[in-house]
C-alpha cells in the first residue's frame, strides 16, 4: 500500500513538474555591444558590463548604458525595449561626446501572427537610403512584409553621415523585426578652393513602386498581369518594391517582391495599377573623371 501511495505522488509531482515548464513562458535573450566599454543597467539594476549577453523575462525593460572611459566626456544612453520570448534583441552603441554624434542601432521584435516575417527601420536622420541584401529598397522610414525568413544584411547611408552596416540580423515567422538606427554625422567637408578637384556628382534614379491603400488591407501579387492570375503572395499598403516592367493592355506592374538569395533568383510577379502607382527614388553618387 505504501509503495501504491509513493507512486502516485511521485506521479503527480512529476506531472507538476511538467505542466508548470510545459506552460512557463520562454525567456528572452537580449546582447548589449558599446564601444568603449560601458556599465550596463537594466530597471535600474547594475547587472554587469559590455559585452553584455543575458536572458531575462519577457516584457519592457529599461537599458542604461554608462560608459566606463574617463579620459574624454562621453554621452551615456537610456532607452526602453521589449524583449520577446524566445528571440534576442540587439542593442549596440558607440559613444560620442554628445547624443548627436553618437550612433548605434537597437534590433528589436513584435509578434505578429502567422508565418510571414515582416521589416521596419526608422532611422535618425530621417530619409536614410536603405539597402537589404546588396540591393536599394528605399529610404527610412522602410518597412515591407515581403522578407524571407532568415539572416540578413541592412546597409544604411546619407550624405554627411557615417555608413552603417547591420549584419547577421535574423526574421522569424510571425514577428516584425523592428530595427531603430541612429547614424552618426561624419565625412570631410571640402572648402571652396577645392572645389575644381570635386568629382560630378550623378543622380541614379530607380523606379519603384508603392502600395496603396486596398480595401482588404493587403494586395495580391499574381503570376500574370491579370485579376486571374494565380496568388504568389501578399503586400501591404505603404511597402514599396523595385519596379520591372509595366503590361501594356492591362497597365499592371511587375514588381520584385523578394530579392535573390543565396543560390536563389529574385521573385517577381505582378500587381494591379488600380492600388499602386510608381515612384521615383533618387540617390547622389560620384561619377569617375
Amino acid at each position: 500500500m505504501a509503495l501504491v501511495v509513493l507512486l502516485v505522488v511521485g506521479f503527480l509531482v512529476g506531472l507538476t513538474l511538467f505542466l508548470v515548464g510545459y506552460i512557463k513562458p520562454k525567456s528572452a535573450g537580449i546582447f548589449i555591444e558599446t564601444n568603449p566599454v560601458s556599465t550596463v543597467i537594466i530597471d535600474g539594476q547594475q547587472v554587469g558590463k559590455t559585452p553584455y549577453d543575458a536572458t531575462r523575462k519577457p516584457g519592457e525593460v529599461t537599458v542604461k548604458l554608462v560608459p566606463l572611459i574617463t579620459d574624454r566626456p562621453l554621452s551615456p544612453f537610456e532607452t526602453k525595449t521589449t524583449l520577446s520570448s524566445g528571440i534576442k534583441t540587439m542593442i549596440k552603441r558607440d559613444f560620442g561626446d554628445s547624443e548627436e554624434n553618437s550612433a548605434g542601432e537597437i534590433v528589436s521584435f513584435e509578434k505578429i501572427g502567422g508565418s510571414d516575417a515582416s521589416l521596419s527601420v526608422v532611422s535618425i536622420p530621417d530619409a536614410v537610403q536603405i539597402s537589404i541584401d546588396g540591393q536599394v529598397r528605399g529610404f527610412a522610414p522602410y518597412k515591407t512584409s515581403s522578407i524571407s525568413i532568415g539572416e540578413h544584411q541592412i546597409i544604411l547611408q546619407a550624405p554627411g553621415y557615417v555608413q552603417r552596416i547591420i549584419s547577421g540580423i535574423r526574421t522569424y515567422a510571425g514577428y516584425k523585426l523592428v530595427a531603430t538606427v541612429k547614424l552618426a554625422p561624419g565625412g570631410e567637408v571640402q572648402s571652396a578652393t577645392s572645389s575644381a578637384e570635386e568629382k560630378p556628382k550623378e543622380e541614379k534614379k530607380t523606379i519603384m513602386v508603392e502600395i496603396l491603400t486596398t480595401p482588404t488591407g493587403f494586395l495580391r501579387v499574381r503570376n500574370e498581369a491579370s485579376a486571374a492570375g494565380a496568388e504568389l503572395t501578399r503586400v501591404k499598403p505603404g511597402d514599396k518594391f523595385i519596379f520591372i516592367e509595366e503590361d501594356s493592355k492591362s497597365g499592371w506592374f511587375k514588381i520584385e517582391y523578394l530579392p535573390a538569395q543565396a543560390g536563389e533568383k529574385a521573385k517577381q510577379g505582378w500587381v494591379s495599377n488600380q492600388y499602386s502607382k510608381k515612384i521615383e527614388s533618387i540617390t547622389t553618387s560620384a561619377s569617375g573623371t
